[in-house]
């Protein structure tokens, strides 16, 4: 059932063009609004919930749902599970509209997060409410470091995976040591990545202080929540190849100026040597 509350005021002051918002039903006991809709349970169940869509201009406006998979264009998870009660809904000027939907949990869904998202649209433009659903059963916290590898000499990159049924938030620590020690050690900090159950974050860490001339072992460490850790390693070797071409150059040129002045002075020596002979008298 839709549920149509007027906004009140005259209207003074309120252009046509103020943009409608979407978000979460706040409820009639709860205050300040809720950030995003969570919603729980296990395989097989039905979860209720509202989503309220605000008109504070002087037309009104029609705005249509659907759901959606957080990072996944075709929605085969969260977003295709969601009902609701109006898939397009007409909302009076000053007016907000409660929209009823129900998340329909498969009987097979894999246990843990299943992040997804409402989104609306209207009026040229889109805007949307995120969904964290979680699966009630066993959960998993777990991934993977891989593909370590050193770029353009001062940026380290690699890339982690999601393996358990956890959103993640990973951290980072990275430690180097070079033939005479340690060359770079960076405790663990957050990084600014939410990692979804399954996916694949390809990522870069700045090195601007690398070593010029130096063989490195690379040893980089993500830990999260739950006990997901894991480490890889990666090899390399600093060479200014610049300054040591230039100084290989001036070898090359040193010697070959060297040859030639001691092949000249072997065929002066032989010139001399093989002087014509004087006749005997």
């Amino acid at each position: 059932m839709l549920l149509i509350a007027g906004g009140g005021g005259g209207g003074q002051g309120v252009a046509a063009s103020a943009s409608w918002t979407v978000a979460p039903s706040a409820g009639a006991e709860a205050r300040g609004g809720r950030p995003y809709i969570y919603a729980e349970g296990a395989p097989g169940t039905v979860l209720e919930d509202n989503v309220a869509v605000t008109n504070p201009g002087a037309e009104p406006v029609r705005i249509t749902l659907r759901g959606a998979d957080a990072g996944r264009r075709q929605a085969k998870d969260t977003g295709a599970w969601i009902t609701f009660a109006e898939k397009s809904v007409k909302v009076p000027a000053r007016t907000r509209a409660e929209v009823p939907f129900t998340v329909t949990v498969p009987a097979g869904a894999t246990p843990g997060d299943h992040p997804g998202a409402i989104v609306a649209s209207g009026a040229g433009r889109t805007s949307g409410v995120s969904v964290h659903l979680r699966v009630s059963g066993p959960t998993l916290s777990a991934l993977t470091v891989e593909h370590v590898r050193i770029v353009a000499g001062d940026r380290i990159a690699y890339d982690v995976v999601n393996r358990g049924n956890t959103t993640l938030t990973p951290r980072l620590a990275v430690k180097a040591d070079g033939l005479l020690g340690s060359v770079l050690d960076r405790r663990a900090r957050t990084l600014p990545v939410e990692l979804l159950p399954g996916r694949r974050v390809s990522l870069t860490e700045p090195w601007h202080d690398a070593p010029a001339l130096d063989a490195v072992d690379v040893r980089v460490t993500v830990t999260a929540d739950g006990g997901a850790r894991d480490t890889a390693t990666a090899t390399a070797r600093f060479v200014p190849w610049g300054p040591l071409a230039g100084a290989l150059a001036t070898l090359a040129g040193t010697g070959c100026a060297a040859l030639f002045l001691v092949r000249r002075r072997r065929l002066s020596r032989g010139r001399q040597g093989t002087g014509n002979p004087r006749s005997a008298p």
